[in-house]
């Protein structure tokens, strides 16, 4: 699978996990903790695929507007997961503010995604060739099982 698709694919899981986040009430404690739990893997795994594989190839082979991008890119990761995630785990799933919080990350995540799915993923199919996709579609699928098995393990701890 080539990299976009893989990316595009993962977003996919994460909206769907978001909705179902959203769309919970206030006493559905047991589901709330299972989804964001989910979803911080999910986010997590995600933001490391891209960090390590496709925004320094991205930032390398492209020009200055692709290094504004993929800086406002980093920065967004960023604020989810050292801002808006922990916010997010350590308010009490039972609460009204846990459904404003979470309705923010969505929000914010979905921002997210329609940036890089609108304008930086076609410009990475303009300066990756196929083959060149493919390769990164491979080493991020080997990325992801490897962090899925490291997250299960801690958790398993």
């Amino acid at each position: 699978m080539n990299a976009i698709d893989l990316l595009i694919e993962d977003h996919e899981t994460l909206k769907d996990l978001l909705s179902r986040l959203t769309d919970t009430t206030e006493r559905a404690v047991k589901t709330r903790t299972e989804l964001l739990q989910k979803l911080e893997m999910e986010v997590s795994i995600h933001t490391q695929i891209e960090e390590q594989i496709l925004y320094p190839a991205y930032k390398e082979a492209g020009g200055k507007e692709e290094m504004k991008m993929y800086h406002e890119a980093k920065e967004e990761h960023r604020t989810v997961d050292a801002l808006v995630l922990p916010d997010l785990k350590a308010t009490d799933p039972s609460s009204l503010e846990f459904s404003g919080r979470a309705k923010v990350c969505k929000e914010l995540l979905e921002h997210h995604i329609e940036e890089e799915e609108e304008e930086m993923f076609p410009q990475a199919r303009e300066l990756f060739d196929a083959k060149r996709l493919e390769e990164m579609g491979q080493q991020m699928a080997e990325l992801r099982t490897r962090l899925k098995k490291e997250f299960s393990a801690r958790n398993a701890a």
